[in-house]
């Protein structure tokens, strides 16, 4: 019976991005979803050796009964059950000790350093991206395969990050800090195709999960409320203090540095009559400070923990060569032009005009302003400097 043009297509872009000869072992991440499942049967029809893996990421019980989560309960038996019917070898591996080590634990401490986090970088850089990829190696695959929407493009230095053909799904946010050897080893099968193409052939295949809906906010987060896990894992986040405006006047009481973050307007319960919003937060006086819209522009940003993927070796190359860039300080703000710098040895980058509302602890990636959907990499917000 003939292919479908669609998963002709689809098969062909697998095929396409994985470049790897038929026959060759490629694990294949598998969350439950229908991304890493179609990822899976692509692969599968392409005429690849196909192992599954999935991980227990938290308790089975807690998971259960929460729509929209990943990597626990009803997903890890959804992805079972695809791996059953397309006859491929499946493993499910117990990470819970080391998700909540490297990702929940570090969630709930940010919170208390004051900053906006972002745990799904931190679960793409430490347990999918290096503890899967042992596994993935220890199994003799050549490959590992995931269910991103980001493309891999081979360049003259080697393997590129870049942007999803489809802006509306593109994950390249969330995978700048994946690394130069990281990228060779991984393949993204979807990143070339459009997210209604992919639940199309999810159809055409047969696969259960053609329907099911696509995950949403935190995993680990019950019904999306943060507080509910930073107060049971930090309780002395909770302790009350001062929201003080920026001319020192205190405007009202606050029930917790961790329910803030910068840029909020919403839920201050205070007013002085002009709009306010959260300027920065004061962890070592447990004090939110506020202060009006114009107060919220930055000119620069410090940047740690850097992932370089850009044509110089290093981001200290880069920033003697004043490398322009398109610095995202969301996932859902849209690229600015600046250029990156060290002062003083700090990592900087510095914006042409300026941005609003930028967040330690968020992630700022950096795009080729020649070549914008390639990823030259990123780091996590460090401090903010004011538009002078």
């Amino acid at each position: 019976m003939p292919l479908d043009i669609a998963e002709q297509d689809a098969v062909q872009a697998a095929r396409d991005a994985v470049g790897l000869p038929a026959g060759a072992r490629v694990l294949a991440a598998m969350s439950g979803g229908v991304d890493s499942t179609v990822t899976a049967a692509l692969l599968k029809r392409a005429g690849y050796d196909v192992v599954g893996v999935t991980l227990q990421l938290y308790d089975h019980g807690a998971a259960i009964q929460k729509k929209g989560a990943c990597c626990a309960g009803q997903d890890i038996h959804d992805a079972r059950t695809a791996a059953e019917t397309m006859g491929i070898p499946h493993y499910v591996l117990d990470y819970e000790s080391r998700f909540k080590d490297s990702v929940i634990e570090e969630f709930a401490d940010a919170y208390l350093r004051g900053e906006t986090p972002i745990p799904c970088i931190r679960c793409n850089q430490t347990v999918k991206f290096r503890d899967l990829l042992d596994v993935a190696r220890d199994l003799g695959a050549a490959a590992m395969a995931t269910g991103h929407y980001v493309q891999r493009r081979l360049g003259p230095n080697g393997a590129e990050l870049h942007r999803a053909a489809d802006p509306a799904r593109d994950q390249s946010y969330f995978l700048f800090a994946t690394t130069r050897d990281q990228l060779d080893y991984l393949r993204f099968p979807l990143g070339g195709l459009p997210k209604p193409v992919v639940r199309q052939v999810a159809a055409e295949l047969g696969l259960a999960v053609a329907d099911k809906p696509d995950s949403q906010d935190i995993c680990f987060v019950p019904e999306g409320r943060y507080t509910t896990v930073i107060d049971r894992l930090r309780p002395q986040g909770a302790e009350p203090g001062d929201i003080v405006h920026l001319d020192g006047r205190v405007l009202g009481r606050h029930e917790g540095i961790t329910r803030y973050t910068v840029g909020q307007r919403r839920g201050l319960n205070v007013a002085v009559g002009d709009p306010l919003f959260v300027v920065r937060l004061d962890v070592d006086r447990r004090q939110v400070i506020v202060g009006p819209r114009e107060a919220l522009m930055t000119g620069a940003l410090t940047l740690k923990e850097i992932n370089w993927l850009g044509g110089q070796p290093t981001f200290a190359d880069a920033a003697a060569d004043g490398q322009r860039v398109l610095a995202r300080v969301r996932s859902t703000r849209e690229p600015v032009a600046g250029r990156v710098a060290l002062v003083g040895g700090e990592a900087q980058v510095v914006f042409e005009g300026s941005e609003e509302g930028v967040a330690p602890g968020q992630a700022c990636v950096l795009y080729d302003p020649d070549e914008p959907s390639r990823v030259l990499g990123g780091g996590f917000i460090g401090r903010t400097i004011a538009t002078l």
